[in-house]
């Protein structure tokens, strides 16, 4: 394959991460549609908290002023969701709150009951440095497909 690869013109990487944002929201519409998680199934979510849309409390944003990641498991209620979002409600020491979260906001989706993982690039800050990541400096070994687990990770690196 050449090096002098064009840049696309189709951005092939923001439809992606959209089509897989809307994976998220069809699984927590399922969930709520049915009143409740089927079997063993639990979800980690995580998102930004400054992200635009987000709505939680301000002890929330406080605590956790980049990022943040909720369980849906046993103790929560009021799940609702929409096409570009969803909210629920949860308790964090005790104190009920309601959160509203975009799909655009969410960084990771993870259901450990089937080993399930998405990941996805922060819709918010394009234009920041991404962190270097070691283990792809001219490793050929591929890392974590022996483990069984079926995690998707979309990381999509625009030329500039």
């Amino acid at each position: 394959m050449s090096a002098n690869v064009p840049d696309s013109l189709i951005p092939y990487d923001e439809i992606v991460q959209e089509a897989l944002r809307a994976v998220v929201g069809r699984v927590l519409n399922s969930v709520a549609s049915s009143g409740g998680l089927p079997g063993q199934h639990h979800f980690y979510i995580t998102f930004k908290t400054g992200a635009a849309g987000v709505d939680i409390p301000q002890r929330l944003s406080d605590r956790f002023p980049d990022e943040m990641t909720i369980v849906l498991q046993h103790r929560y209620w009021d799940l609702t969701v929409d096409e570009n979002r969803f909210s629920v409600g949860l308790s964090f020491n005790q104190i009920p709150s309601t959160l509203v979260i975009p799909f655009s906001a969410i960084t990771g989706f993870h259901d450990p009951a089937v080993n399930f993982e998405l990941r996805f690039q922060a819709a918010d800050a394009p234009d920041e440095v991404e962190p270097h990541e070691p283990e792809n400096d001219g490793d050929d070994t591929v890392r974590g497909a022996d483990d069984g687990s079926n995690v998707v990770s979309v990381d999509f690196k625009r030329k500039k």
